[in-house]
């Protein structure tokens, strides 16, 4: 029997849920136990799988202190003393809270695999599980096949410009006129207005990824960061002008930069190069 358990804090996109079920399935075979546990809000937002999928949902009480983690464990102990007990416990989370309660199980004999996004798995905690499947990346894959067919396109050759008729070379004016230009110049150059300054941030397409990543050097580690305090540093680099839209700078490195969520992003993690 396989159980599968999943912290709705962590693992909160229905795609991801969906993908986790498919993915247990063909690896380890046929999900019997499906659990979500969480706060209202997380779980009403995985309502659809929920339903779908035949996930029983587990709301946490609405503590000052986040304890999905601990009522999680708590029924994991439990079943795993149960008869018939599973061969197989399938925690969807990467977060490193459950490594000793994954150690103890799988002394016990239980074959533990973790799932969990990619971006949210703590590295302290992969060698822990017997396996561990990472879910999100298809949708990611998604995203990134519109501007790769953008990038295949070919450019079209440059149109040619009309030709440009130049003007026939006036008579040299008088010497009386001659004398007069040099001081109608002074005077023009003291009417006319100095040029705006422009900067230099504003020009999305002369930032280098290079540039961002040593302006926020967090993002090389590939979690996600809060978009605004990223956008903030960038700001400080003067990388990111005040007119600029920051969602527009990193639009334009698809294979480098993932804004999550897609719709209304509010964090940004950078994807290190295969």
């Amino acid at each position: 029997m396989i159980a599968f358990f999943i912290d709705a804090d962590n693992l909160c996109v229905s795609s991801w849920v969906e993908e986790s079920l498919r993915k247990l399935e063909e690896g380890e075979g046929r999900v019997m136990m499906r659990r979500a546990y969480g706060s209202a809000e997380k779980l009403k937002g995985l309502a659809d799988v929920l339903r779908t999928r035949h996930i029983r949902p587990f709301v946490n009480l609405a503590l000052s202190k986040n304890t999905t983690d601990v009522a999680l464990a708590v029924d994991v102990m439990e079943l795993s003393y149960q008869t018939p007990r599973p061969t197989v416990i399938a925690i969807g989370s990467g977060d490193a809270d459950f490594v000793p309660l994954v150690l103890r199980l799988r002394e016990r004999g239980f074959r533990m695999v973790c799932v969990s996004e990619q971006g949210k798995m703590a590295p302290e905690a992969v060698y822990a599980y017997d396996h561990v499947i990472f879910v999100g990346q298809e949708q990611a894959a998604e995203v990134l096949k519109p501007h790769a067919a953008e990038l295949q396109k070919p450019v079209p050759p440059p149109a040619k410009l009309p030709a440009v008729r130049t003007a026939a070379k006036k008579a040299p004016a008088k010497k009386a006129a001659a004398k007069k230009a040099p001081a109608a110049k002074k005077v023009a150059a003291k009417k006319a207005k100095p040029a705006a300054k422009t900067n230099a941030g504003d020009a999305v397409g002369a930032v280098t990824v290079d540039q961002i990543l040593n302006a926020v050097s967090s993002l090389r580690a590939g979690q996600p960061q809060s978009l605004g305090e990223v956008v903030k540093l960038l700001h400080d680099a003067k990388l990111l002008g005040k007119n600029a839209t920051s969602t527009k700078l990193f639009k334009k490195f698809p294979f480098h930069f993932e804004l999550l969520p897609p719709k209304q992003p509010n964090q940004i993690r950078y994807i290190p190069s295969p």
